[in-house]
């Protein structure tokens, strides 16, 4: 869902003119990417698509049948269906209608999955389970057999005198067992990798997965494993703003279409709003200004904010197609939801954080912060804000702080996140980050009624912490 292609009047509240530019091939692309991630995330198109060639194949199989059993040499026919009619119905008929119930059983499980997912671990996961592709698969040989098994089942016929002979599709009958025989295993398999799925190991393992495939899909590698050291212009008093005409969350910009939408009419664009954050109907989610400062006249925002909207897609959740800090707000909701106190599970916290700080010591070799986009120029066009390191790092640990304040395990964890983090660290700014989570560490250390051994250890392991900044292990 985009946020429409209506603009901004002269305040920069009202509708302007209309206008959508040229989709580019990186448009093209962009496009083609959400709609795979939101196809990716759905349970009925694979198994959609496995019902419509199952049908199709039961409406062509029989037909080659009618083509070729009379001409089949015998020692194939050995190892085909050779019963009569009855015996066909009988067996279509088995096939169908238990088919019809493992899969009935098999969409209950999946949902009691995705419940668990939800109460034990975190709402956000979900999508994380929905497009799993071996459940996809599995759903799509079941419903295709069940639905194989009806087509055919309308060809087989029984003699009834001069006026009908009988008609048994011995190669369309065999095929429906082997369908039936892959969707046994196919089940045994269905249940073994789902008792695998729900495994918290598992889920935290796939959850790290597709946050570091994200990180090195949309942020550049450091250099030298420093960050860009440039400086975003700042807006004038000039600047105006740009009003979001739909709610939802974030989910991609088209930096290409920004970034032409800005040079051809020779304006500075900045988009307030990173991937993953909350976009409000009639409130700015970013500002627009002229490269000589001079305020934009209402024809260019007239030509400019359809477009930049235009640019900007927005839907219901966050996803991982730009969104850096979706991997680490699931692991973090994982390590949240397991301190509290209905679960008290400080064990699954101590294994979330692990993966926190293998994430976080990733995310320390890519570009975090705002992103600049020039034209051919070499002048800065666009400007992306993007989460740094720092607001990365407290949303890693700034909760499981919280609420794990009591457990000096989760503590202790979070102390040697720190440390490894702190190892890792290059830049000034992101060494400033680390030293202040250190602080914050030690204010909830004080504030907790610990032991004094407790204590003690908590405040060495923060002291190693700080030592790792300066290059001591």
């Amino acid at each position: 869902m985009d946020l429409g292609g209506d603009g901004g009047a002269p305040d920069g509240r009202g509708p302007a003119g209309r206008g959508k530019p040229v989709m580019g091939l990186a448009a093209l692309r962009n496009r083609i990417t959400l709609l795979r991630e939101t196809v990716a995330t759905e349970l009925w198109p694979l198994p959609t698509v496995g019902l419509v060639v199952s049908a199709l194949l039961g409406f062509w199989l029989p037909v080659l049948d009618d083509r070729v059993d009379h001409n089949l040499p015998a020692g194939v026919t050995l190892y085909l269906f050779g019963g009569g009619p009855d015996a066909a119905r009988s067996v279509l008929s088995a096939v169908a209608g238990s088919l019809i119930t493992v899969t009935s059983l098999t969409f209950s499980l999946t949902v009691v999955t995705l419940q668990l997912a939800s109460s034990q671990f975190s709402p956000r996961l979900l999508r994380t389970f929905s497009r799993d592709r071996f459940v996809h698969v599995t759903l799509a040989l079941f419903l295709g057999t069940f639905t194989y098994s009806l087509v055919v089942l309308r060809t087989v016929r029984t003699a009834n005198g001069d006026q009908q002979i009988a008609v048994v599709p011995q190669v369309s009958v065999t095929v429906a067992l082997f369908l039936a025989l892959a969707s046994v295993l196919g089940l045994v398999l269905f249940l073994a990798h789902l008792a695998r799925q729900i495994r918290v190991e598992t889920i935290l393992a796939n959850v790290h997965e597709e946050a570091t495939e994200t990180l090195h899909r949309v942020l550049e590698v450091r250099e030298d494993g420093r960050p860009s050291t440039e400086v975003p212009p700042a807006a004038p008093r000039t600047a105006v703003p740009i009003i979001a005409t739909r709610s939802g969350f974030l989910v991609s910009v088209d930096e290409d279409a920004l970034l032409a939408a800005a040079h051809d009419v020779g304006a500075l664009l900045r988009v307030d709003c990173p991937p993953g954050g909350s976009l409000v109907a009639g409130t700015p989610l970013g500002t627009a200004w002229s490269a000589d400062g001079a305020p934009l006249s209402e024809e260019v925002r007239d030509r400019l904010f359809p477009r930049v909207l235009d640019a900007i897609y927005a839907g219901p959740e966050r996803t991982a197609a730009q969104d850096v800090g979706l991997g680490v707000r699931q692991l973090t909701d994982v390590a949240n939801k397991a301190l509290s106190p209905g679960i008290n599970d400080p064990t699954t916290a101590v294994h979330a954080l692990g993966h926190l700080s293998a994430l976080m010591c990733e995310s320390l070799g890519h570009q975090l912060g705002p992103k600049l986009l020039r034209d051919e120029a070499g002048l800065v066009r666009v400007v992306l804000n993007r989460l740094d390191f720092g607001e990365l790092l407290d949303g890693a640990i700034a909760q499981p702080r919280r609420y794990g304040a009591a457990a000096p395990a989760v503590l202790v964890r979070i102390a040697a996140l720190l440390r490894e983090v702190a190892w890792m660290t290059r830049d000034d700014d992101d060494k400033d980050a680390v030293r202040d989570q250190v602080r914050r560490m030690r204010d909830t250390i004080d504030e907790q009624s610990l032991g004094t051994t407790e204590v003690r250890a908590l405040h060495a392991a923060l002291h190693r912490a700080e030592t790792a900044l300066e290059g001591t292990w």
